[in-house]
């Protein structure tokens, strides 16, 4: 069984995370198998959009710690999992030049929770759970989510769900801005193809400067971030998409999108 089930959708990709009696759980072949998907997508001129899902009963259960390796009765050294595979992962998927859509069905822990999050818009189904479960073997998180959680939900926030594991239900995850938008399990998937369609339906070229002017300006001073902002409007400005897309709102038209 393939890890990672890739599909070429014409203007967006599918991925799916391919482990589904591991409850889709990371190992080395899965890490190394949607990093070259991700750069394939990335690489695709066609491609707009990327839509991220789990198969089977649950999204992604995280490390599969029966992966790593214990050498000579010595602990693995989790930090370099997380150097060599977690890390590149979330930054692969903050820095890529189109958005990336997740579906979450069924449980979102460890490090499968930090994933989801770190993708641009996220859905998830009513029955998903996200837990920060790294408390209960004794270990922190890991794939981002001590800088992301803060960001996301507040410092306070942020530590309870680190430091009690306690599972947080897709409608509170919602009231939290943790996801975009819940829905009944039986319609997560058409939703999840629907937007996936929609994202892929704008200009690319925004999509990338649009999506990069968030993370960007996420860290930096206000008065820092209003030159920013004005930087990006004018490179936004000048593009053939966005005259185009004027244009085409005067002429009460469907814009034709060049990706220039």
């Amino acid at each position: 069984m393939q890890p990672i089930l890739s599909e070429n959708r014409g203007t967006w990709r599918l991925i799916t995370l391919n482990r589904p009696d591991r409850l889709n759980a990371f190992n080395e072949a899965m890490h190394r198998a949607l990093a070259e998907a991700l750069a394939e997508a990335a690489g695709d001129i066609n491609c707009r959009a990327v839509l991220l899902k789990g198969s089977g009963r649950g999204f992604c259960a995280g490390q599969d710690l029966s992966d790593v390796a214990v050498s000579d009765g010595a602990p693995p050294d989790l930090g370099m999992t997380v150097e060599n595979f977690y890390n590149p992962l979330v930054r692969r998927i903050r820095s890529m030049n189109k958005p990336v859509v997740c579906a979450v069905n069924g449980i979102a822990a460890g490090a499968g929770a930090n994933i989801a999050l770190a993708c641009d818009i996220v859905l998830a189904a009513r029955s998903a759970k996200f837990i920060q479960s790294f408390a209960k073997i004794g270990l922190v998180p890991d794939a981002g989510g001590t800088w992301l959680l803060p960001r996301l939900v507040g410092l306070a926030r942020a530590r309870g769900l680190a430091l009690t594991a306690e599972p947080l239900s897709a409608e509170t995850a919602a009231e939290w801005g943790l996801v975009n938008r819940v829905v009944p399990p039986d319609e997560l998937d058409r939703t999840a193809l629907e937007l996936a369609h929609q994202v892929a339906s704008a200009s690319p070229l925004t999509l990338r400067i649009g999506k990069q002017a968030f993370y960007r300006q996420i860290d930096v001073g206000q008065e820092v971030a209003y030159e920013l902002m004005s930087e990006t409007m004018s490179e936004n400005a000048m593009t053939s998409d966005a005259q185009e897309g004027m244009s085409a709102f005067l002429e009460k038209r469907a814009p034709t999108w060049r990706g220039e």
